[in-house]
């Protein structure tokens, strides 16, 4: 690595807390090696508060492009220069770039979740989905499904905090992008929601049911899944949750976990600030020879 770093080498970043655990360092910085880009990509501990130095410190050090990950990425959209429409619409931003000091922003927490369902053989255009949740990843699903041209959008949520937040999505999106049908309605009424599963095509768990600590949960009882459904989960760890293991003993139509829509976000953010498709295939193999060390 150190070879190839100059007083030329551009500098790439993420932004966030914690981040310690993530992937993108190693992901980018072999997406660089491989692509034969003179950038290091590396990651920085910052909380919300730290948000308006960081915009400055983007300029002042010129770092050409990146990410914001939780819990800065609602503050990020507010402080970019420039957002794309679908960051608007979802308030947050996890992909930037700096076009001569001028901050430019998008979202593809959304994109790449669709891009994860097309590999698989899904598309969204005039279907019916049910989502779960009304978060930062259910909101980006939600909102790039109907800018995809779902059919349908019935969105479930807690009512807590972030139901207020679940009915302004359904408000943007009537606006938006009137041709979808959006609804909203609470998780608890369990009767309105398997009335809703079994007449959806798509059914998304987009909550952090199914992860730790909630392994081994699941929002949905089993008898609602069907042959001709097809079941999507945004968790990637365990890349199975139980929601995934039922809907492939159910025989759903395909059951796509998490995994394979954090690879895709990331093959997205990479063209978005270097303007070249990521190495996806060797990138793959790489982690796959990483593991088996």
């Amino acid at each position: 690595m150190e070879k190839r770093i100059d007083g030329r080498t551009s500098l790439y970043a993420l932004f966030g807390t914690p981040v310690g655990h993530s992937g993108s360092p190693a992901m980018y910085n072999f997406c660089f090696q491989h692509d034969g880009i003179n950038a290091a990509y590396l990651a920085f501990d910052v909380n919300v508060e730290n948000m308006e130095q960081v915009m400055k410190a983007v300029k002042l050090f010129h770092i050409k492009g990146g990410n914001f990950t939780m819990p800065v990425k609602n503050i990020a959209s507010e402080l970019c220069d420039e957002i794309t429409p679908e960051s608007r619409l979802v308030g947050a931003c996890n992909v930037f770039v700096n076009k001569d000091g001028k901050i430019c922003g998008d979202v593809t927490d959304g994109k790449g979740f669709i891009k994860n369902l097309q590999v698989n053989g899904v598309d969204v255009k005039g279907k019916k989905l049910v989502v779960l949740g009304a978060g930062g990843a259910a909101t980006a699903v939600q909102v790039s499904a109907a800018l995809e041209g779902a059919a349908e959008i019935a969105i479930f949520c807690r009512n807590d905090s972030f139901y207020p937040r679940a009915e302004e999505t359904e408000k943007k999106l009537k606006k938006e992008c009137p041709n979808t049908k959006v609804t909203t309605a609470k998780l608890e009424d369990g009767e309105k929601l398997a009335e809703a599963v079994k007449g959806c095509d798509i059914l998304i768990n987009a909550t952090s049911v199914g992860m730790k600590p909630l392994d081994g949960q699941s929002l949905i009882d089993p008898s609602l899944l069907r042959k001709d459904l097809v079941v999507a989960d945004t968790v990637y760890s365990p890349e199975k949750t139980k929601l995934i293991l039922d809907a492939e003993a159910a025989g759903c139509a395909a059951a796509i976990g998490g995994k394979g829509m954090l690879l895709w976000q990331g093959a997205l953010n990479y063209e978005f600030y270097t303007g070249k498709a990521m190495p996806v295939e060797e990138y793959q193999k790489y982690q796959a020879e990483q593991a088996e060390k």
